[in-house]
């Protein structure tokens, strides 16, 4: 049976867990890491030397780093759903998940860390602001990006829509002013139909 190690408000867990659930896969899942710890046995380094999570095992193949689970497990059991067939459609998918995990991760991170995991009177409301005021500007790619398209890699869902419709949640819960985005948002409401997403990304933010 796969088993994905790690703990459910984890954005990048919650990529696996959002493909697991598109994909209907028997699986079990491990709390691990934060709060429930357990990334500093030999048991975990032996699976995942950089102790960290998601890391996901299936039928003897150990994969670690979300977008690449994502990806395992879109190619073997989702080709033509969530692993599209087509190279250039698969590019476009891999492009934008690489641009959540590259570009967007910095100061999604800083904004996301400084108001929700950061005592009030601890945090850098500087940095958090010019962040947040760079996010704008980023997330205005990828709404351009979307404008005549009902996905990130054109008309159907894939796997490229998983890491940056993760973020994409945590975004619009951030108490930050934001742009209006109409590509996006209509992208967003298009995700929220889908019961993986509701389930396994659409939870408290922690």
């Amino acid at each position: 049976m796969l088993r994905i190690w790690g703990r459910t408000n984890s954005i990048n867990v919650q990529k696996v867990m959002w493909a697991v659930g598109e994909l209907d896969l028997p699986h079990e899942r491990i709390d691990a890491g934060g709060a429930f710890g357990g990334l500093d046995t030999d048991a975990y380094r032996a699976l995942n030397a950089n102790r960290r999570v998601p890391t996901i095992e299936d039928d003897g193949v150990v994969v670690w780093e979300s977008n690449a689970c994502v990806r395992y497990l879109a190619a073997r059991y989702g080709a033509g759903s969530l692993w599209p067939e087509d190279p250039a459609v698969r590019a476009a998918a891999d492009m934008w998940m690489d641009w959540q995990q590259t570009t967007l991760v910095t100061d999604m991170t800083t904004v996301f860390w400084g108001l929700v995991r950061t005592p009030e009177a601890e945090r850098d409301h500087a940095a958090i602001e010019a962040a947040a005021g760079r996010l704008g500007g980023l997330w205005r790619r990828l709404d351009n990006h979307l404008t005549g398209r009902r996905y990130v890699a054109g008309d159907h869902f894939t796997m490229g829509d998983i890491p940056v419709g993760a973020a994409c949640y945590r975004y619009y819960q951030l108490a930050i002013e934001r742009p209006k985005l109409a590509a996006i948002e209509a992208w967003y409401g298009r995700l929220q139909e889908r019961e993986p997403y509701r389930t396994h990304v659409m939870l408290p933010v922690t």
